[in-house]
């Protein structure tokens, strides 16, 4: 019992689903369904009905969505193991590195011509100083944020009328 509910600790770490949790996750289920059965006996209500079936659909469907990820899972394994199959009967393919080529890169236009009026606009609106985008100056608050009075006339006239 303590191995299963250590390796059902781990199995909440690991992506995906595992055997492990898939038990607990029926065990769990089955003792819904039970306790449900026992409060429809002892009430007769249709509420109880009405959540055991519920219950069913949403433990069959974890259950479904589970075994199709399994398949899943096994297709994508063999798909990856008929490509490496592929791959080691190609000829020349004895190391799986590949090498990374650079194109050439195309060499810079001169200014002269090409764009020369977009280039010197470009330049000139980088390099000017614009004044009315001045940073303004913080008055010993750290966020640069400087409330006024008739903000806080606001809020007491807020306040007042509580």
């Amino acid at each position: 019992m303590t191995t299963f509910l250590e390796d059902l600790w781990g199995s909440i770490f690991t992506p995906g689903t595992t055997p492990t949790l898939l038990i607990a996750t029926n065990a769990s289920f089955a003792a819904l369904q039970f306790v449900l059965l026992l409060l429809l006996l002892a009430t007769y209500s249709i509420h109880f009905l009405v959540l055991s079936i519920l219950s069913a659909a949403l433990w069959y469907a974890i259950n479904w969505f589970a075994q199709e990820l399994q398949i899943e899972h096994a297709r994508a394994a063999a798909q990856e193991q008929q490509n490496s199959r592929e791959k080691s009967q190609e000829p020349g393919s004895d190391t799986e590195t590949e090498i990374d080529t650079q194109m050439p890169l195309p060499k810079n236009p001169s200014p002269s011509t090409d764009m020369p009026t977009a280039t010197g606009h470009l330049q000139a609106t980088l390099s000017a100083p614009d004044d009315d985008l001045r940073r303004r100056r913080s008055l010993g608050d750290s966020s640069g944020y400087v409330s006024t009075d008739s903000e806080w006339e606001q809020v007491s006239e807020g306040g007042s009328k509580i």
